[in-house]
């Protein structure tokens, strides 16, 4: 794999803390040159830094002016859990991030690589695929915002709903831009992990629902374990793997069977 991202320039939101930054790491490691973008500033070494707030149209516009005009690949890591504010949630976990990918498209090569982290929690997306379909074909981010506006979410179970609506974007924009851009569109879904807010997903779905869960792993996932399977779809070696939604979780998923 260190042949395949070797001089390959890469781009990770939410890269200061968890998954992001063991990402950033990896794919450094591999010859990679990576540009972090987050919100708070990075622990670990980088090739490039933008400070951005994804939730903004125009600082996500602004950000990407910044950017080299050849991207290889865009790793979209930055997420806020749902115990931050609807609208929040929205904006960063979904609307933020598929405008970045419009945004971005025109600098990626052909054979270039966009990665989105979805999670378990958007396994349920089989249920609600109209309305991720009716979302998914909103054109712009403030066209997303007002279609929102009209099917209001609900806190309780918004991180779960734009994990799903990710999941099917991902699918649904996947073949499109492989058949007219050759740029490949996979997104991956972790289970739990040990990261920074994994008390918020404690916080998120209860007490009584994590208890509930607990016997069907061994334990969350570190990040580093979620971080080469990025690096792999990012890679020349998955170069004929697009619109896949990868479950990294220990096998989590397939106790629901």
């Amino acid at each position: 794999m260190s042949q395949t991202l070797f001089g390959k320039t890469i781009v990770i939101t939410g890269v200061s803390s968890g998954i992001g930054s063991e990402t950033a790491r990896l794919m450094r490691q591999l010859g990679a040159c990576v540009i972090g973008m987050d919100r708070q500033d990075p622990s670990i070494t980088l090739d490039g830094f933008i400070k951005a707030d994804l939730s903004e149209q125009a600082a996500i516009d602004a950000a990407v002016k910044q950017l080299p005009a050849r991207i290889d690949a865009l790793c979209n890591i930055a997420g806020v859990p749902g115990t931050a504010p609807v609208d929040l949630v929205a904006r960063v976990n979904y609307l933020g991030l598929r405008h970045l990918c419009q945004q971005m498209l025109e600098r990626l090569p052909q054979g270039g690589s966009i990665v989105n982290i979805a999670s378990i929690l958007g396994a349920e997306w089989p249920l609600r695929l109209d309305v991720h379909k009716a979302l998914a074909e909103t054109p712009s981010f403030e066209a997303g915002l007002a279609w929102l506006a009209r099917h209001p979410v609900a806190q309780a179970t918004c991180y779960q709903y734009f994990k799903e609506a990710l999941i099917v974007w991902t699918a649904a924009q996947s073949q499109p831009w492989f058949l007219t851009q050759g740029v490949r569109m996979n997104s991956v879904a972790p289970g739990p992990v040990f990261t920074p807010i994994l008390g918020d997903f404690v916080t998120m779905l209860g007490e009584e629902r994590v208890q509930k869960d607990a016997h069907r792993m061994k334990r969350p996932a570190y990040a580093d374990e979620v971080a080469p399977v990025i690096a792999f779809l990012c890679s020349d070696a998955a170069r004929w793997v697009s619109g896949v939604n990868l479950p990294v979780d220990g096998g989590l998923a397939a106790t629901y069977l």
